[in-house]
C-alpha cells in the first residue's frame, strides 16, 4: 500500500526527469522514443503526488541549455509539448490540478504560448496539486529575471530594498508563493542539479535514482518520499 499520509509528506517535489535518450538508444530507438514514453511517467508522478497529498509537483523538462540539442530532437519536442498540453488539459482539470508552466515563453511559438495561456486559465482555480512543468527554465535566468523584476518595483517605488527579504524576493521567482522544494529527485543516475530552481532548492533533501525516466514509476516515487521521511532535516541548525 502507497498511501501514508500519516507521515511527513514533503510539501514540494522537484524531479528532474533524466534518461529519455538513454531509454530509447537500449532499445535500438530514437531519442523521441523515449520522450513519448517519459509522457507516461509524468502521469504516475502527478496521480502519486496528487494521492499523497504533496501540495507542488515541479518537473524539468525543458532546460534553457537544451536548445543546444538537434534542431530535429527539438521541433520533435515542441511537438510533443503541445500535444501533450492538448491531450492531458481536460484530464488535469477534472482532477483539480492547477498547471502552470513556467520558464522564459519567448522563443516559444506563438501558437504554443496560446496554447499555454489556455490551458493555465482552464486550471488556475484548481486545488488538489500545483503541478509545474519548467519549460526553457534556467535557475539562474529565474534569479536574475526576479532582481530585475524587483529593480523595476525599486525604480517605481514600490519597495525599499533595506526592507526586502527572502521571503519578499521570492516572490518574483517564477515559482511565486510556492514552498521551498522539500525533496529534489533526479533519475538514470546523473548526480548534479542542471542549473535547475537554484534559489529554490537551496536547503532540498536531493535523491538519485538509477532508474531512467520512463521506467519511473509510483514505486520509485515512494522510494524517494520513505527516504526523505528518513532524514533529519536541521536548516543549518545543530
Amino acid at each position: 500500500m502507497l498511501q501514508n499520509k500519516t507521515l511527513n509528506v514533503p510539501q514540494h517535489v522537484a524531479i528532474i526527469m533524466d534518461g529519455n535518450g538513454r531509454w530509447a538508444k537500449q532499445k535500438g530507438r530514437m531519442r523521441i522514443f523515449g520522450h513519448k514514453n517519459g509522457v507516461r511517467a509524468v502521469q504516475e508522478a502527478v496521480r502519486y503526488a496528487t494521492k499523497m497529498g504533496v501540495r507542488v509537483l515541479t518537473l524539468y523538462a525543458f532546460s534553457s541549455e537544451n536548445w543546444n540539442r538537434p534542431a530535429k530532437e527539438v521541433s520533435a519536442l515542441m511537438l510533443l509539448f503541445m500535444q501533450a498540453l492538448e491531450k492531458q488539459s481536460h484530464e488535469l482539470h477534472k482532477n483539480n490540478i492547477r498547471l502552470k508552466i513556467i520558464g522564459d515563453r519567448s522563443r516559444f511559438s506563438e501558437k504554443l504560448q496560446n496554447k499555454i495561456k489556455q490551458v493555465e486559465k482552464l486550471t488556475e482555480n484548481n486545488t488538489a496539486l500545483v503541478l509545474n512543468v519548467a519549460a526553457n527554465y534556467g535557475g539562474r535566468w529565474d534569479i536574475l529575471q526576479a532582481a530585475k523584476k524587483l529593480a523595476i518595483a525599486y525604480d517605481g517605488g514600490e519597495v525599499a530594498l533595506d526592507n526586502v527579504t527572502e521571503d519578499d524576493f521570492q516572490k518574483y521567482l517564477v515559482t511565486e508563493n510556492a514552498p521551498p522544494v522539500d525533496l529534489l529527485i533526479r533519475t538514470s543516475g546523473e548526480q548534479r542539479l542542471s542549473n535547475f530552481l537554484l534559489w529554490q532548492a537551496a536547503y532540498a533533501e536531493l535523491f538519485f535514482t538509477d532508474v531512467l525516466w520512463p521506467d519511473f514509476t509510483e514505486q520509485v516515487f515512494h522510494q524517494a518520499v520513505i527516504n526523505f521521511q528518513q532524514r533529519e532535516r536541521r536548516f543549518g541548525g545543530s
